[in-house]
């Protein structure tokens, strides 16, 4: 798993911006995602941060790369913790709903659409994208917002210039270890209140 594809898919939680990200990768007799899962969660755990494999075929795995500080805010909010009560987690903590996910993610027919939840999209948001996911849809980033507009596309923005300063930084040799913050203060925002 490369830097630049960690970077690409997860910049703002790298920032401290956002509380999780998800990725696919592919699987070949020369990677061990395990090994290499278990190496990220060596250099970043300092930072805050933790990767774990969701779900593996014999093809692909689904990396997902979170704050468990975050995590943990966002699970104890009362909407949050009703879609996953309702979809059968017990939530005790972030851990047991982490590990719940990925039993749903094995043996569900369906796609576990809670799974906004664990990523940081705003509980209401994920809440309506459950019951319709098309009906009542104001506009689409990373996630299908449906209320708050403004607020959506804002954050969209900020998601995605992130996710471009953290390349070029990476393209100018900034190493993962260095683009990931312990502080929610990332450098987009420090760029942003320079140039205020």
């Amino acid at each position: 798993m490369s830097e630049e594809i960690i970077i690409k898919h997860c910049s703002p939680t790298l920032a401290g911006i956002k509380t999780g990200s998800m990725f696919s990768v592919g699987i070949t007799e020369n990677n061990d995602i395990n090994k290499e899962v278990r190496e990220l969660n060596n250099l970043l755990r300092k930072k805050g941060l933790r990767v774990i494999p969701l779900k593996k075929t014999k093809e692909r795995a689904l990396i997902y790369f979170y704050r468990p500080s975050h995590l943990r805010k966002d699970l104890n909010n009362p909407i949050a913790s009703n879609i996953l009560q309702r979809k059968g987690y017990k939530c005790e903590n972030p851990d047991c709903c982490i590990a719940q996910l990925v039993m749903h993610l094995k043996n569900d027919d369906e796609f576990p659409h809670e799974i906004g939840l664990f990523l940081g999209y705003p509980p209401a948001d994920v809440e309506c994208f459950i019951k319709n996911p098309c009906d009542g849809v104001k506009c689409v980033g990373c996630f299908k917002a449906y209320s708050n507009t403004e607020k959506a596309k804002r954050l969209f923005k900020r998601y995605d210039d992130c996710t471009k300063a953290y390349c070029e930084l990476n393209k100018k040799g900034k190493t993962l270890e260095e683009l990931a913050v312990l502080q929610t203060l990332d450098m987009c925002d420090r760029k942003k209140i320079k140039e205020e």
